[in-house]
Formats: C-alpha cells, structure tokens, sequence
C-alpha cells in the first residue's frame, strides 16, 4: 500500500543563504532568507526537498492581497516560478523595492 504524499511537510531547517551569505536560523516554515528575500528551488510541494534543480529563486515581484504580501520568485536555473506569503520577519525594504514590479 502506498500511502498520499502530503502537500505541506514542516522541515525545521537553518540555512545560510546562497545569496547573500546571511546565516538563517529556520521555524519549520521558512523557504527563503528574511534579509535578501531569495530563496532556493528545493521542493516539488513545499517541505519534500525532493526537487532536483537547486537553483537560486530570484523576488521578482510582490502582491498586496487580503492584507498581506505575495513575493513572487522566478528560478534563475530552470524558470520555475512559485509564490510565497512574507513572513513576519522579512526585509521590509526589500519588499518595498518589489513593489515596484507588481504582479
């Protein structure tokens, strides 16, 4: 019997950020460093860490929507694009910056 992969798996894992070198400490849902607002493409549904590509998720965008903000990525290595909620934490600034690429 094979049992359903669920869509949301809690991985609490600190990282250093692949692109601004910040040392991230994790809380089970972060996907991406609150300093520089990258991330990196690792999953194929968030938490599984099964996806193969690895490459650096550029913020290429931000939504306002129901009061909070979407960050919007674009893989630099294969083009995938996801979305995220901003955590609490994040950069504001750099949300900010997004800003001016509304989607």
């Amino acid at each position: 019997m094979v049992l359903p992969t669920k869509k949301f798996q809690k991985k609490k894992e600190s990282f250093i950020c692949r692109h601004c070198g910040a040392i991230v400490e994790g809380n089970g849902y972060t996907d991406h460093c609150p300093h520089c607002l990258w991330s990196q493409h690792r999953d194929i549904n968030p938490g599984d860490r099964k996806e193969k590509c690895h490459g650096l998720m550029k913020p290429v965008g931000v939504e306002i929507k129901k009061g909070y903000y979407l960050i919007y990525y674009q893989c630099q290595k294969c083009g995938y694009q996801f979305k995220v909620k901003a955590a609490k934490n994040d950069n504001f600034e750099e949300i900010l910056k997004l800003s001016a690429f509304p989607f």
